[in-house]
């Protein structure tokens, strides 16, 4: 593979995804260099070894020489399944995610973006309310131990309840079991070893069991089984500042599990967040019953395996 460009700059877990999908993964710098080093840089890797895809992640004017040398490329025998992409292709393709541009210049990406249909939602529901009313019926006596372990390690409520923002920006109070000792100091991200949160609180968070009493927010009508995560208010305003097309996530409810919840680790600032848009905006853009099921899938790696955050 070779991208073109670095119109959109890779994380390293990225780097990593596409690094076992491809055997090589060449970068070669566009901007500010000089045509003929870059013709010759591609030159030198299309000698070397078979390129399979050539990905333009490149804002500036691609010249004329280098765009008859890479449609040439598709010509030659060692390079006959050249493929050329754009950057939004692959992000789509192989990292499972939408791509957003670093700046506000092109807003195509959010043309494609709509609320589920109606066919769509009722298999959501058929989805919410088959597990929801299982869950439920299946695992409420662990109410009772739950609270036995809070009252023992940590005494006080059981239920923290905060305001979250659902579809169409609509508040309402998303409730969890408490995981965090009572009067905490004020942050509104979680770090490794967070002297807030007491051993029972931090097993049931890697294991997502302080998420059961959202049930009752799926029976309300509040939230899905599955959706973008349901965000803090407070943390929405800021990301909204910061990160203007955010609202697009709220075009559907908010889920107790999701696309960017099982793809993404818990995120601590606004980067984390954008990335995480990034998968959510994918699920909303590629929703089908089998993405529907595959999450719910990794969802139970994430629990059976203990590798929440």
């Amino acid at each position: 593979m070779i991208i073109l460009g670095r119109k959109y700059k890779f994380t390293d877990s990225e780097l990593k995804q596409l690094n076992k999908k491809f055997h090589h993964v060449n970068i070669v710098r566009y901007r500010n260099r000089d045509e003929k080093e870059v013709l010759n840089e591609l030159e030198n890797i299309a000698k070397t070894e078979p390129i399979d895809i050539l990905v333009l992640n490149t804002k500036v004017t691609v010249g004329n020489e280098i765009i008859k040398y890479i449609t040439k490329l598709q010509f030659a025998k060692q390079h006959k399944r050249l493929k050329i992409i754009t950057m939004e292709n692959l992000m789509e393709k192989y990292l499972f995610k939408c791509y957003i541009p670093e700046d506000n210049a092109d807003l195509r990406f959010l043309s494609h973006i709509k609320a589920f249909g109606k066919f769509e939602l009722f298999q959501k529901a058929i989805i919410d309310w088959s597990f929801a009313g299982t869950m439920f019926l299946t695992l409420w006596p662990l109410i009772y131990y739950i609270k036995h372990k809070i009252a023992k390690e940590s005494p006080g409520k059981l239920y923290f309840k905060q305001n979250r923002v659902g579809k169409d920006h609509e508040i309402f109070r998303c409730i969890k079991f408490r995981t965090m000792h009572e009067n905490s100091y004020h942050d509104p991200y979680t770090k490794e070893g967070d002297s807030r949160v007491y051993p029972f609180g931090n097993f049931m968070r890697k294991t997502r069991m302080d998420e059961l009493p959202q049930i009752l927010n799926i029976f309300r009508g509040e939230m899905h089984l599955i959706g973008p995560r349901a965000e803090w208010d407070i943390l929405v305003k800021k990301y909204e500042d910061e990160i203007p097309y955010y609202n697009e996530r709220h075009l559907v409810r908010p889920g107790i599990t999701g696309w960017a919840q099982v793809m993404y680790p818990y995120g601590a600032n606004t980067e984390d967040a954008k990335q995480k848009l990034m998968y959510d905006l994918y699920y909303i853009k590629h929703w089908s019953l089998w993405l529907e099921l595959k999450v719910i899938y990794k969802t139970m790696l994430v629990v059976i395996g203990r590798r929440g955050l």
